[in-house]
C-alpha cells in the first residue's frame, strides 16, 4: 500500500492503460469476423470482375460500353411491350364492381346468360337445350363459395367475349365451352364443363385456357379465326381439331351451302306467222286481214292480172343452241341434266383450344 501511495499516479495510469488494452482487444476481436466477411466480398467482386473481363462479348471499355448498350436494348424491349398492350386489352369482368356481392353476381349471371341465348337465336346458332355456357353449377344459385365471385366474374366476361365472336361468324351450332375450375361450387356441376389445365402466370401476363366445340362449314371457320385474330383482346388460338360432324338428329335443320349453278343462253321466242303478218301490216299501214289492200298497193290481186301475188310472211325457223357438254372430272358425279359436283362441302366439328392472354399491370 505504501508503494501505491508513493506511486499513485503511476498506478492509476497503469490501470487505465490496462483497461484500454482490454477494450482494444475486445474491439479487435468483434471486428475480426466483419473483416473476414468484407474480405470475402472483396475477393468475390474481384473474381467476378476478372470473369466479366474474360467473357465474350466484353463488358466494354472507354470507347465501347457494352453494359450501357445492353441497358438501352432492355429499354427498347420495355417500350415494345408497352406498345403491344394496345392489342391485349383487359376484358371487362361481369359485373365489373370493386366489391362483389352474391346478389349482384347472381343478377349479372342470369342477365348475361339470357343475353347469350338471345344472341344465339338471332344468329341462327343452335344450342344444346337450356345451355348455361359452363355455368350450370351457378346459374340457379343465390349464394356462392367464398372467394369465388371475382374469378367467376372474370370468366363470365371472357366467355361472353368468345361467344360474341362465334355468333358473329354465324356458326351452325355450339356444343360445349369448357373452362378452368375456380370455385368450390364447380364440383357440383357437369364435369364436361371444366378443364384440367390451370392458368399460368409469368412476368408479363396470365394465360387462361378455354376449349370450344362447335359445328360449322369452312367459311364459318375462317370467319371465327379472323374474328379472334382481329379482336382487341388477347384471344390466341393455340390449336384446333377438325373432323366430320355427326349426322343431325331427326327433324334438325342444317342450312346448306349454296352451290354454283350454270346459266345457259336461251334464244328469244320467235313470233308466229300470223303475228309476223300482222306486224308487217301495222308497219306499212295496211288493213288488217284479207289481201285486197295488199293487192291494191302492189298493183294486182294475183298472178293473172300481171301483178305480184301476195304471199304471207313466213318467219325463219327458230335457232336452237346446241346443248353444252361438260367433261366430267375425276371423282365427281354428274346428275341427269345437271352440272358435275366439283365441291360437296360437309358440316365440320371443330374442337379448339383458345388462350386468353391477360397482361400484368405495368410496374
Amino acid at each position: 500500500m505504501g508503494w501505491i501511495k508513493r506511486n499513485l499516479f503511476f498506478f492509476i495510469g497503469s490501470v487505465v492503460a490496462f483497461l484500454l488494452m482490454l477494450g482494444a482487444g475486445w474491439y479487435l476481436y468483434s471486428k475480426w469476423d466483419q473483416n473476414n466477411t468484407l474480405s470475402n466480398q472483396l475477393n468475390d467482386t474481384v473474381e467476378k470482375l476478372k470473369r466479366l473481363a474474360s467473357q465474350n462479348p466484353h463488358p466494354g471499355n472507354p470507347k465501347i460500353d457494352n453494359i450501357k448498350a445492353a441497358k438501352d436494348q432492355q429499354q427498347v424491349l420495355r417500350d415494345y411491350i408497352q406498345k403491344t398492350r394496345a392489342y391485349f386489352k383487359r376484358i371487362t369482368p361481369i359485373p365489373d364492381e370493386p366489391k362483389l356481392t352474391d346478389m349482384a353476381f347472381a343478377t349479372a349471371l342470369s342477365r348475361t346468360l339470357n343475353l347469350l341465348q338471345r344472341d344465339a337465336t338471332n344468329s341462327s346458332v343452335s344450342l344444346p337445350g337450356d345451355y348455361g355456357f359452363s355455368f350450370d353449377a351457378q346459374k340457379r344459385a343465390i349464394s356462392f363459395a367464398p372467394g369465388s365471385l371475382q374469378p367467376l366474374s372474370v370468366q363470365l366476361g371472357e366467355i361472353k367475349t368468345i361467344c360474341d365472336v362465334l355468333f358473329e361468324a354465324k356458326i351452325n351450332s355450339l356444343e360445349r365451352i369448357r373452362r378452368e375450375r375456380v370455385s368450390a361450387d364447380d364440383a357440383n356441376g357437369s364435369q364436361s364443363d371444366y378443364l384440367i389445365e390451370k392458368s399460368t402466370t409469368n412476368d408479363l401476363a396470365v394465360l387462361t385456357t378455354y376449349e370450344l366445340t362447335f359445328n360449322c362449314f369452312s367459311t364459318e371457320l375462317a370467319a371465327v379465326l379472323a374474328g379472334f385474330a382481329s379482336s382487341p383482346y388477347g384471344l390466341i388460338v393455340k390449336n384446333f381439331n377438325v373432323e366430320p360432324a355427326p349426322a343431325p338428329a331427326p327433324g334438325e335443320m342444317i342450312t346448306p351451302v349454296p352451290q354454283p349453278t350454270a346459266v345457259m343462253p336461251v334464244a328469244a321466242p320467235r313470233p308466229s306467222a300470223a303475228e309476223a303478218d300482222m306486224e308487217m301490216r301495222r308497219r306499212y299501214g295496211l288493213a288488217p286481214g284479207g289481201g285486197s289492200s295488199m293487192a291494191d298497193r302492189y298493183g294486182g290481186g294475183g298472178a293473172p292480172s300481171g301483178g305480184i301475188p301476195y304471199r304471207p310472211y313466213t318467219p325463219p325457223p327458230a335457232y336452237t343452241p346446241p346443248a353444252a357438254t361438260v367433261a366430267p372430272q375425276p371423282g365427281t358425279t354428274t346428275g341427269r341434266g345437271g352440272i358435275p359436283t366439283v365441291l360437296d362441302e360437309r358440316l365440320l366439328k371443330i374442337t379448339m383450344n383458345l388462350v386468353v392472354v391477360k397482361p400484368n399491370p405495368p410496374k
